[in-house]
């Protein structure tokens, strides 16, 4: 939106919000009808989120493009390291698979396959919704890039778990936070409404194609583009 369309990044983050909100949405459904959306976890994280991402909206009205764009271009940084980076799988109490096993500080309860809701589980959960919901009002992405690697990291659920139940936390953050950027008064143009249309497209046709392609592959190409949009991004903001 910034490089192609020459938005600021005021104005490209709702736009980038709901056009991820409603992407996420379509994801979302799909990952509740094969049961693989831990949807308490989620909805612990999205009422986080949604409390702070109002917060990150007003900062991002308070603070100059040239600095969203230099604290955009180092997530996407940080986003392609993370993907790029080869983690031991194990076997563990997981849903649908093995994932990565250790003690964490929410872990799965071996006989029913739930979170054992702790108060340590319950607190990183939350933490994790203030800084996504933070993150996400401030820089007009969902949140994925945060709760996809921090859920890895944190939990013991598989992969297509965590990206399910990320996919129905950022539609619900992403909501939120277009609610309150229209309420500071930002409306979305003709082009916009055109964005969040093939974004949503994408996300259909993504689907489709990605259990055809190899993970690593979409891993690699996905870190690629990340790294191309975060120089284009400084680029722009020197």
């Amino acid at each position: 939106l910034v490089l192609g369309l020459g938005l600021t990044m005021t104005e490209a983050a709702p736009v980038s919000l709901f056009a991820v909100g409603a992407a996420a949405a379509v994801g979302a459904l799909d990952g509740l009808r094969h049961g693989l959306v831990r949807y308490r976890a989620a909805l612990l994280i999205a009422l986080l989120g949604a409390l702070f991402s109002p917060l990150g909206v007003f900062f991002a009205h308070q603070l100059p493009d040239k600095i969203l764009m230099g604290l955009f271009s180092a997530l996407m940084v940080l986003v392609a390291w993370r993907m790029l980076r080869r983690e031991k799988v194990e076997a563990g109490p997981s849903d649908h698979g093995a994932a990565s096993w250790g003690q964490k500080n929410c872990m799965l309860d071996q006989q029913t396959g739930r979170f054992s809701w702790t108060a340590k589980c319950t607190a990183t959960l939350a933490a994790l919704g203030a800084v996504t919901g933070a993150v996400s009002g401030l820089l007009g992405v969902g949140g994925g890039f945060l709760i996809v690697p921090a859920f890895k990291q944190l939990t013991d659920v598989q992969m297509r778990g965590i990206v399910a139940t990320s996919l129905m936390v950022i539609s619900l953050i992403s909501l939120i936070g277009v609610v309150g950027a229209f309420h500071a008064g930002v409306v979305i143009d003709t082009m916009g409404w055109v964005f969040i249309a093939a974004s949503i497209v994408g996300m259909l046709a993504g689907r489709r194609l990605g259990s055809r392609v190899p993970a690593r592959a979409l891993q690699i190409g996905f870190a690629s583009l990340c790294v191309v949009v975060a120089g284009g991004m400084l680029f722009n903001a020197l």
